[in-house]
């Protein structure tokens, strides 16, 4: 549930009636609309001398927690009044919400909302306040959409600091941009990295029930659609080391996980793991991504928040003219999945046996972002485009007949190809399904991130 504060503001002078009747107006088409918010109301605060209302208000949203708040401002009021509220929250993301008049007899009718807002806005920009400022237009349907992006991306800030991710060993393949700076990363985006050793999940192997071992065996032959037969062997040892990673996973708490791949599973087990990230979503619903990279465990950590979806890794492969050809060489969640879950046991490179997942990806609209650390400044970089099947290809390499990879063509339209080329920022990209490039924007404003 996103937690939300909601208060409404209207002046001394204005027939309360129709103050309560806005307030109560506003309030209904959020609970409304939004089934996920968990809202407390401080009521309506208009501008007494004594401050009864503006206190009474401060008592009731005292009385919980919320990720921001909305101040709702249903006619004019003078600022004062507002700020005895506002200021006990001031460290929260903050919207500015002017609601509108109303034509009667072929007039035009106002409490004059915006004479409100437009007095509380640069007093909110002075006293330093994280705030969105929207107004409503006579004949028009309220921003929700907007309203809707700013809470999604304040519930995202405040998951980010109670968040933990996990990775099973640090640098695979001496990477750079996969690698995060622990102090700054808690104290600026909110996450504790832990990085742990592969000799835990290791150690864990030998602790595993027999019985759990033989459930996930048959929950993989039963849900998992194979090209071609696999040795009992290759699911046997999958199914322990994500038994054991999971183990890991439910003691720390971990809501994202990124493991030692190329110089960890693959060169010291023979083991690729695929499938382990496959079952790790099963057991414990959590975001995957290969190769240390806890950038891009963080950039899901964001757009999970965002969007609610358990968001997937792709890795680009081909620019064209209009479109960049991005896909994975292992693995995507179920959740990204269209269709049945599809495996091959394939050959690739030095590995003689290795479990590759060959499902289709969706297809759709989608948001695509990666979270960046750059000589000391934390950027996200962002782009929009519509995702299709893309044509035939495979990565070479792999024994004949090489399989399709899950994989799509994006056709950006928030940028030329050109434009995301030089200003790509990894290997590595995180996708969500839907336009939620509003929410991105908030996001980084709330976070004070700069957007590229």
């Amino acid at each position: 549930m996103k937690r939300v504060g909601y208060v409404c503001f209207g002046e001394v002078n204005t027939p309360i009636g129709k103050l309560i009747e806005k307030h109560d107006t506003a309030l209904k088409l959020l609970k409304d609309n939004f089934n996920d918010w968990d809202i407390l109301d401080g009521g309506l605060v208009i501008d007494d001398e004594e401050y009864k209302y503006a206190d009474a208000a401060i008592a009731k949203l005292k009385t919980g927690e919320f990720d921001c708040l909305l101040t709702v401002v249903c006619g004019w009021i003078p600022t004062h009044s507002v700020i005895r509220v506002t200021d006990n929250w001031r460290q929260l993301p903050i919207l500015l919400w002017g609601l509108c008049g109303w034509k009667e007899n072929g007039r035009i009718i106002t409490t004059a909302e915006q004479a409100g807002t437009t007095a509380i806005r640069p007093a909110y920009e002075a006293l330093g306040y994280n705030f969105k400022y929207i107004y409503n237009i006579i004949g028009k349907d309220a921003p929700l959409d907007k309203v809707d992006s700013f809470v999604r991306a304040a519930h995202a800030k405040a998951m980010l600091r109670k968040a933990h991710v996990g990775s099973m060993g640090y640098r695979d393949m001496f990477l750079y941009g996969t690698t995060f700076e622990s102090q700054s990363m808690r104290s600026r985006i909110g996450p504790e990295v832990e990085c742990f050793e592969m000799l835990e999940m290791l150690q864990n192997i030998e602790k595993l029930d027999q019985k759990d071992i033989d459930d996930g065996v048959r929950y993989v032959k039963d849900n998992w659609v194979f090209r071609k037969e696999c040795p009992d062997e290759t699911i046997i040892s999958g199914v322990k080391y994500a038994l054991a990673l999971a183990k890991k996973i439910n003691e720390r708490g971990y809501e994202a996980i990124s493991l030692l791949d190329v110089d960890g599973m693959k060169k010291l087990l023979g083991f690729p793991p695929a499938m382990v990230f496959m079952l790790l979503e099963h057991y414990c619903s959590v975001l995957t991504v290969p190769e240390n990279d806890i950038m891009g465990a963080v950039s899901q950590l964001i757009m999970k928040y965002i969007t609610g979806q358990i968001v997937p890794y792709l890795e680009y492969y081909e620019f064209f003219e209009d479109s960049v050809l991005a896909g994975v060489p292992d693995f995507i969640p179920k959740a990204a999945t269209d269709g049945d879950v599809t495996v091959l046991p394939a050959a690739f490179g030095l590995l003689a046996t290795s479990l590759l997942n060959v499902s289709k990806c969706k297809t759709g609209y989608v948001t695509c972002i990666r979270l960046i650390y750059m000589n000391g400044e934390y950027k996200l970089h962002m782009y929009t485009g519509e995702a299709k099947t893309p044509p035939a290809w495979n990565e070479y390499g792999w024994d004949d007949p090489a399989p399709q990879l899950p994989s799509l063509e994006i056709f950006p339209d928030s940028c030329t190809v050109e434009e995301f080329a030089q200003k790509v920022s990894c290997q590595h990209v995180i996708v969500a399904f839907g336009d939620y490039s509003e929410a991105v924007k908030d996001f980084c404003r709330i976070m004070n991130i700069k957007l590229i």
